[in-house]
């Protein structure tokens, strides 16, 4: 199964620039990265069994690319977290909260974050699209969310 390369760029961009900028931290590598990630789709050959092994090899796909430009030597135009943040909309202040705790987590549980609360992958998908074990997965998000719930209580008891 493949899809025309235009469905598949307005029906996942967003989606795979989400999960770039979780592990990229600034727009413009994850605009990068989703780029990178399109042509390689443009380019491939690759069959498809059905459109879940499509979303799945992209997310891999931007997962790797992501990490790759966060180890680049030439990482040098980062944007701060806060200007980035001007450009966004949230629906209330604790959803800004919440997003701006999630991108002080680890790279390797920000990206279960997305995945899971995101992207609704299961712990098993998330597994097979980070190519890690399904308990290393579940340990992670286990984790991730014991952090953000150390935080996020900390946040919102200075609130009141």
């Amino acid at each position: 199964m493949r899809l025309d390369f235009n469905v598949i760029a307005e029906e996942y961009r967003d989606n795979l620039f989400a999960a770039a900028f979780h592990i990229c931290e600034n727009a413009a590598d994850a605009d990068d990265v989703v780029q990178e990630t399109l042509l390689k789709y443009h380019r491939s050959t690759k069959e498809f069994d059905n459109e879940e092994h499509l979303k799945a090899w992209l997310l891999r796909v931007t997962v790797n690319q992501a990490k790759n430009v966060r180890r680049s030597f030439w990482r040098h135009r980062i944007v701060p977290i806060e200007d980035y943040m001007e450009t966004l909309c949230f629906d209330s202040p604790e959803s800004e909260t919440l997003f701006l705790e999630v991108m002080q987590l680890p790279e390797k549980y920000r990206i279960v974050i997305h995945l899971f609360y995101y992207e609704d992958y299961s712990v098993n998908e998330i597994s097979q699209v980070l190519r890690i074990s399904e308990s290393n997965a579940k340990v992670r998000l286990s984790r991730a969310r014991k952090m953000l719930k150390e935080r996020l209580r900390e946040e919102w008891s200075e609130d009141e």
